[in-house]
């Protein structure tokens, strides 16, 4: 049952993430600087803030009383994983939602899942960072196997739906109106690439602020919270992701105000001539439902851990979301019967990844 739940919560955070640009496309007269830092003091701030507020008491004593380099690291590898979510909306931009999800996600994947426990392996590495299983410990077990098996199959399915992107681009090289007018595949896939190795950081910042959460744990079972089962708290791991997107408002927040000194766009906030409500209205929401999607995580961890199976489960659905939107958007209307089977087959290894990561965490494996 907690292995249910913890594929409901993925599910969940998944589509949350697949989703929250969406409102983005309803902002009006605002340049792109305005708007992303208006949806991101909601994502990296506001939401991380009420969401610890509500369920972590006592969490300023917490981060106060946790040893000064594990809050430091915390807070860099946020920093990093916030340069990652800068060019993030730049891959979108050129490749469209469903290629581009499926390839910066992919590689978010790849290097989130398997980045800590290989550099485990190497040399003395293990002893200084944050503990979990090696590359090695996933070989000598079969949910490691199994888990191994299924980063393998969502691979598969993530080059076949870059391959249909590659065959989109051919068919469509003379079609450049509506969702396809910006779709650049060179540059696109070089931001993609940058962006999903740096995005991958967020989970390593969650291994780094691991202590924060267990002295919620603590707290949470010694006092005998709500959401305690088998001595885990669902809530536990709110505190980490406050630290990390502070890290994250950080580099966003610099960027952005950047742009807006050298663009001259700070009159944006208060233009009259634009829908001012409804963009800070739609700003609010693509942030707030940004946040979600590692509030969700935060529980499905508590129920799976954050090794390579929660990573996964959650950035495939991340993608099988994302690939829906696009699918709404028309952004494959157009293309051939082949390129359009190409795609659903990749969507579909990518499925049947969550189905196996959910097979390696079951009781019947483990």
């Amino acid at each position: 049952m907690q292995v249910i739940l913890g594929i409901i919560f993925h599910s969940l955070g998944g589509a949350a993430s697949g989703s929250w640009y969406m409102p983005y496309n309803l902002v009006k007269k605002w340049n792109w600087e305005v708007y992303w830092i208006v949806g991101g003091l909601f994502s990296w701030l506001i939401m991380p803030f009420i969401a610890v507020l509500l369920t972590t008491p006592g969490w300023n004593d917490i981060i106060g009383s946790t040893d000064s380099s594990i809050v430091r690291l915390t807070y860099i590898l946020g920093v990093l994983w916030g340069v990652g979510g800068l060019t993030y909306g730049l891959g979108i931009r050129y490749l469209g939602m469903s290629l581009g999800n499926s390839v910066l996600l992919g590689i978010t994947s790849l290097v989130g899942s398997l980045g800590l426990p290989i550099l485990r392996n190497v040399g003395n590495l293990g002893e200084v960072l944050p503990a979990g299983d090696s590359f090695i410990d996933m070989l000598g077990s079969t949910s490691g196997r199994i888990i191994l098996f299924g980063i393998l199959v969502m691979m598969i399915g993530i080059v076949l739906s870059g391959k249909a992107g590659l065959m989109k681009d051919k068919e469509l090289a003379d079609v450049k109106e509506g969702v396809n007018s910006e779709f650049k595949l060179t540059k696109g896939l070089i931001i993609a690439v940058i962006s999903g190795v740096l995005s991958a950081f967020f989970s390593f910042g969650i291994d780094a602020g691991k202590e924060m959460g267990e002295a919620v744990r603590t707290i949470a079972v010694d006092n005998n919270f709500s959401f305690v089962t088998d001595g885990v708290y669902l809530f536990e791991n709110n505190i980490i992701f406050l630290v990390i997107l502070w890290g994250g408002l950080t580099t966003n927040l610099i960027w952005s105000l950047a742009l807006i000194i050298k663009n001259k766009t700070g009159k944006d906030f208060v233009d009259t001539k634009s829908p001012l409500l409804k963009n800070y209205l739609f700003c609010a929401l693509a942030g707030t439902t940004w946040f979600l999607q590692f509030f969700f995580y935060g529980m499905g961890e508590t129920k799976i851990g954050n090794g390579a199976s929660s990573w996964i489960l959650h950035m495939s659905t991340i993608i099988l979301t994302a690939n829906f939107w696009g699918f709404y958007r028309k952004e494959w209307a157009g293309v051939s019967s082949k390129t359009r089977t190409t795609i659903f087959l990749g969507i579909g290894l990518i499925l049947l990844s969550v189905i196996i990561m959910g097979i390696a965490k079951s009781d019947f494996v483990n």
